[in-house]
């Protein structure tokens, strides 16, 4: 059973991992996308999608879309680096 939940964190842990690297991605493409209808700027926006529509729910309407993406970054990189140092105290292989 220890095993069975090991894994389930690592792969908790490289999902939190790929999303702030996807969010990431996001931030900085939006930032110096010059096109709206840019082709590159609407797969992020696909893609991390479904991270920022929680944290869409919880701030007020009128908060922008690059201070939510902003923030889905920082839970994001918190969930990360919480399930890191779980694993870290559990045992286990290095996550390198």
């Amino acid at each position: 059973m220890h095993e069975i939940i090991h894994r389930l964190l690592v792969l908790a842990w490289f999902v939190a991992y790929m999303a702030a690297i996807y969010l990431a991605l996001h931030i900085v493409v939006a930032r110096f996308s010059t096109t709206p209808g840019s082709k590159l700027l609407w797969f992020f926006s696909v893609v991390t999608g479904p991270l920022v529509r929680p944290v869409r729910t919880l701030l007020p309407p009128e908060t922008g879309e690059a201070r939510l993406r902003l923030i889905a970054f920082g839970v994001c990189v918190a969930l990360w680096l919480g399930l890191r140092l779980l694993l870290s105290r559990m045992g286990g292989a290095d996550l390198g």
